[in-house]
C-alpha cells in the first residue's frame, strides 16, 4: 500500500451527503488524473457511496474514511474497500483490517502513537490534523526517530495546494490527503469540471514537486 500511494501523491478525503453525486464525482477526480479517493464515513449516505464507486468506476482506489465503529468497520470490508483510514490508532479497529488483508492507515500525531502503530505492524500512518499538530516541523521532528525503521505518513488536515508541496517533500511523506478538491458546496452544486480542473492542478503541482 505504501508503493500505491508513493504513485498516488494526493488522496481526496472528500464527504458524499447525497450517493446519487458518488460516481459523477469520481468521474471528474478521474478525468482530472488522479485515480485514489478517501470516502469518510461522516455521512449516513457514505457506504452506498463507496459500493457504487467500487461497482461502477473500477479505475478507482476506493478507501473509506474516518472508520471509527464496529458497525463501520463491518459495512467497509463487507463492501470490500481498498484500504481504511481512521483519525485515531485503535488497536480493534487495525486487528480487523488485518484480518480481511485490507490495508489501514490509522492516525497518530505522537511518538508514542506511532510506536503504538509499529509494534502492530502499521508503517503507513495517517498525520492527523496536519497542521494543528505542528505541520510540516513536527513532521520533519517525527522523521528523525522514524525513517530508519520504514515509516511512511499521509498528513491530512489544514493541507491544501498552497502547501502540499512543502508536506511531500519530506521523504517520510508517501501522499497528503485533502479535502479541498472537492468541497461539500462542490458537490452538492455538481461543478464536476470545477473538481476534474481542481484535481489536474494539484497533481500537477504534486508531481513538480516528485
Amino acid at each position: 500500500m505504501i508503493e500505491h500511494l508513493a504513485n498516488r501523491p494526493i488522496v481526496p478525503v472528500i464527504e458524499i451527503a447525497n450517493s446519487r453525486d458518488a460516481v459523477p464525482l469520481a468521474e471528474s477526480l478521474l478525468a482530472g488524473g488522479i485515480d485514489v479517493i478517501e470516502v469518510t464515513f461522516r455521512t449516513a449516505a457514505a457506504a452506498d457511496a463507496i459500493s457504487q464507486i467500487k461497482q461502477q468506476v473500477p479505475d478507482m482506489l476506493v478507501g473509506a474514511g474516518t472508520v471509527v465503529s464496529q458497525d463501520q468497520i463491518r459495512r467497509a470490508l463487507e463492501i470490500g474497500v481498498d484500504f481504511g483510514v481512521a483519525p485515531g490508532l485503535n488497536p480493534g479497529t487495525i486487528a480487523a483490517f488485518q484480518a480481511a488483508n485490507t490495508p489501514f492507515l490509522p492516525g497518530v500525531a505522537t511518538p508514542s502513537e506511532i510506536e503504538k502503530g509499529l509494534s502492530l505492524g502499521c508503517k503507513l500512518l495517517k498525520f492527523f490534523p496536519a497542521e494543528a499538530s505542528g505541520g510540516i516541523a513536527m513532521l520533519k521532528a517525527l522523521s528523525g526517530p522514524y525513517a530508519s525503521l520504514g515509516v511512511q505518513f499521509c498528513p491530512t488536515g489544514g493541507v491544501n495546494l498552497q502547501n502540499l508541496q512543502d508536506y511531500l517533500s519530506l521523504p517520510t511523506v508517501a501522499s497528503i490527503g485533502g479535502s479541498w478538491i472537492a468541497t461539500k458546496q462542490d458537490i452538492e452544486t455538481g461543478d464536476w469540471d470545477g473538481i476534474a480542473t481542481r484535481a489536474s492542478d494539484a497533481l500537477e503541482r504534486a508531481r513538480a514537486q516528485r
